[in-house]
């Protein structure tokens, strides 16, 4: 199999996705829909069959802790950058930190290295999971209503399909339950379904990320410098972790480092503009635009890192 035919899928999809939007063949309130059906549906089902299987080790603490302190130092650190390069943005810290990993690093990487392959990037993602909902979020909702409010974070945390599906196959894995579920009668079926719904997962999240990408020339300027920065950071403290702390601290083997390397390339996470509701309509151009942006050059940096390591 040659780089283009690993890439060029894709980028079809992500094309066909556009291409939706542009001869408007589908209309913004049915992208919706189809994205509620991503996070409620496909998603869980993708996250519940990886973490059913996956082989637990204590070596990917060490993995959770670096992902940790990346989220939360690229936070302090966007504050800090958000003074001197974008006084007038109050999200460039939200767009600074987090990554999009439901809706592109799922389909990026199992697109690019097979389904079987996220296993890899969900262990990976497991700590900036955390991230999001009990740290990020609340900075959100403080920064849109100026507080937080605990119970609404810990209401979203626990009635989200996503977290739902990882946590019910990590408890299923942990209980040995595995199986159990793929020959019992009526569990082997409902297990066969979510098989099913996950073979969806990449085609309709390429699709609705596609769909979804419009760059506007306003305001580029900042969001060429804040994208410059983010990535001008990351991409090299990616490399350089995956060489001398991955590899020869925890000892964890390529797949692992490759899965790290796609996971701190995405975008910032998508979720940033449903806590926006009081924010001025330049700021939420800007957030929108800077999330275009960053996803474009996601893709382009993981199509030169999938050059240099085809396969898994």
């Amino acid at each position: 199999m040659t780089i283009l035919d690993q890439i060029l899928p894709i980028l079809f999809l992500l094309l066909a996705g556009m291409c939706l939007r542009l001869f408007d063949v589908l209309s913004a309130p049915i992208m919706e829909g189809l994205t509620r059906l991503v996070v409620t549906l496909v998603l869980p089902s993708v996250l519940f069959i990886v973490f059913l299987d996956m082989e637990m080790k204590a070596a990917y603490l060490g993995v959770f802790v670096v992902v940790a302190a990346i989220c939360g130092g690229f936070y302090v650190l966007g504050r800090l950058l958000g003074r001197k390069f974008a006084p007038d943005h109050p999200y460039f810290p939200f767009l600074f930190t987090g990554f999009e990993y439901g809706m592109l690093g799922v389909s990026l990487f199992g697109g690019a290295y097979g389904l079987q392959a996220v296993g890899y990037i969900a262990v990976v993602d497991l700590a900036h999971e955390l991230f999001i909902w009990f740290l990020f979020a609340p900075l959100l909702m403080i920064r849109r209503d100026g507080r937080s409010n605990p119970s609404t974070i810990l209401k979203m945390f626990a009635t989200s399909p996503v977290v739902i599906g990882l946590v019910a196959g990590l408890l299923c894995n942990f209980l040995g339950l595995g199986e159990i579920i793929k020959s019992a009668p009526v569990l082997s079926s409902l297990y066969g379904t979510m098989k099913l719904l996950s073979g969806m997962a990449i085609p309709l999240i390429l699709l609705v990320v596609g769909y979804g990408i419009r760059i506007r020339r306003e305001g580029l300027g900042d969001v060429l410098r804040l994208v410059t920065l983010r990535y001008g950071l990351l991409v090299p403290l990616a490399l350089l972790l995956n060489i001398f702390v991955l590899d020869r601290m925890f000892g964890l083997t390529r797949p692992f480092q490759m899965a790290f390397f796609t996971l701190m390339i995405l975008p910032p996470p998508f979720i940033i503009p449903l806590f926006m509701q009081k924010a001025s309509d330049e700021e939420r151009a800007f957030v929108v635009n800077a999330l275009a942006v960053s996803t474009v050059v996601s893709l382009v940096v993981f199509a030169i890192y999938l050059s240099l390591y085809p396969t898994i």
